[in-house]
């Protein structure tokens, strides 16, 4: 398969090729692998993609390398955001070259092809880019984490904020897939819940570049908030569209559903200034997250997203959990990671529950203005911290078969 980049072990050199296949190493019998299967190059690449392969790098070799006696390797590839390309490569991982657990997982789609077949191998799927809330709902399976962030907790925040501050309209740029479906859906009830009304919806199709027509409908909504139920290249293309329309001089405010800090790096202060956002981590908040990521940037040359910092977490958690067992059994390291507490720079007492959603305080921003920025990567001031219990979908209302009513 062409997308594959198979083999990598910790400490060698990553060719990143994604439309070559390249064996960089084969491993060997005995090793326990991780496979790190995300958007390489796409209209995601920035949020997980190659930031996403260093982290998990950091945290094996901030593991030691090994565990239980045995080396770790890290195999990469490049899904190219199409769920046949993904699960196949996740097939041939678990068949072919044993892998143990499957990482990142960035795109909705990719992520729930895989989950199924983390369930059919016996293996285990951690999902940090892609941000679905049904992954830990209705789609909920025994071998998948959801870790970083999802559709529930991102529009949660955002919409009750907005509408709290006399924000009470709103009109739905979306996506049109899986992902951007279930962060407008949840956004809606969001809105509702607060005694907002959403005026209407539109989607777009993936890599969209030109946005004019979709922000001319929702021009014409009158709505006071046009949030962007989408991610990736399509949020920058739609922020930077919106901001030559003059929406922020026109008082329609721009809520980001799901910015990442790579996004506004790319937009710039000055045109994304004002938006409205929830993230599930900031590299500036303590000194602990600073720390943390002063190391990513000296590898990677950029500040660390939360899909990034997620997967260094969550491959941590999972060392740690198969260290704790004694085995890379899949029942039994799951059983691990629910028991144990997470407690690192990402989350403080964070917990994994019975439906795979693991549960952290997440954080509502705002984007400052250029006046306000100390320096490079200085874009977000705290508005709000939710915590976990409050952010995440209650078990209460799950309809994951795994939850017992």
């Amino acid at each position: 398969m062409k997308s594959i980049i198979a083999g990598v072990v910790v400490g060698f050199g990553l060719a990143l090729t994604p439309a070559v296949a390249q064996q960089v190493s084969s491993g060997g019998d005995g090793h326990v692998k991780i496979g790190v299967l995300t958007d390489m190059a796409g209209t995601f690449s920035d949020i997980s993609g190659p930031g996403a392969v260093e982290a998990v790098k950091m945290a094996v070799e901030d593991f030691g390398g090994k565990v239980l006696d045995k080396p770790i390797d890290v195999l990469v590839a490049d899904h190219q955001n199409k769920a046949d390309i993904g699960a196949s490569i996740a097939r041939e991982w678990y068949d072919r070259e044993g892998v143990v657990m499957i990482q990142d997982l960035m795109n909705s789609a990719v992520a729930l092809a895989v989950i199924n077949l983390a369930v059919d191998k016996n293996r285990v799927a951690i999902v940090n880019g892609a941000s679905g809330s049904i992954i830990t709902n209705e789609k909920c399976t025994p071998n998948s984490i959801h870790y970083t962030w999802d559709t529930y907790a991102l529009a949660k925040a955002t919409a009750q904020a907005t509408v709290k501050r006399g924000d009470d309209t709103w009109y739905l740029i979306t996506v049109d897939y899986a992902y951007g479906k279930a962060l407008a859906a949840d956004t809606t009830e969001f809105v509702k819940a607060a005694g907002g009304k959403v005026l209407g919806e539109v989607r777009h199709p993936l890599n969209t570049s030109d946005f004019s027509s979709f922000l001319l409908q929702a021009q014409a909504s009158k709505a006071k908030v046009v949030g962007l139920a989408n991610g990736g290249s399509d949020t920058i293309n739609a922020i930077k569209t919106a901001n030559e329309f003059g929406f922020r001089k026109s008082g329609q405010q721009l809520a980001a559903l799901a910015l990442n800090l790579n996004d506004t790096a790319a937009l710039g202060l000055e045109v994304s200034q004002g938006l409205l956002l929830t993230e599930a981590f900031y590299w500036d908040m303590n000194d602990e997250t600073r720390a943390w990521s002063k190391r990513f940037f000296e590898r990677f040359k950029k500040m660390p997203t939360s899909t990034q910092a997620g997967d260094y977490s969550s491959t941590m958690h999972y060392l740690n959990a198969v260290k704790a067992a004694g085995t890379t059994d899949t029942k039994a390291v799951t059983a691990k990671m629910r028991e144990l507490p997470v407690n690192d720079f990402f989350a403080k007492n964070g917990r994994l529950r019975i439906d795979g959603r693991f549960v952290h305080d997440m954080y509502l921003m705002q984007v400052k203005a250029p006046s306000e920025s100390k320096g490079p990567w200085d874009f977000y001031k705290l508005l709000a911290t939710i915590p976990g219990d409050q952010a995440f979908r209650p078990l209460s209302e799950s309809v994951c078969p795994l939850v017992k009513k």
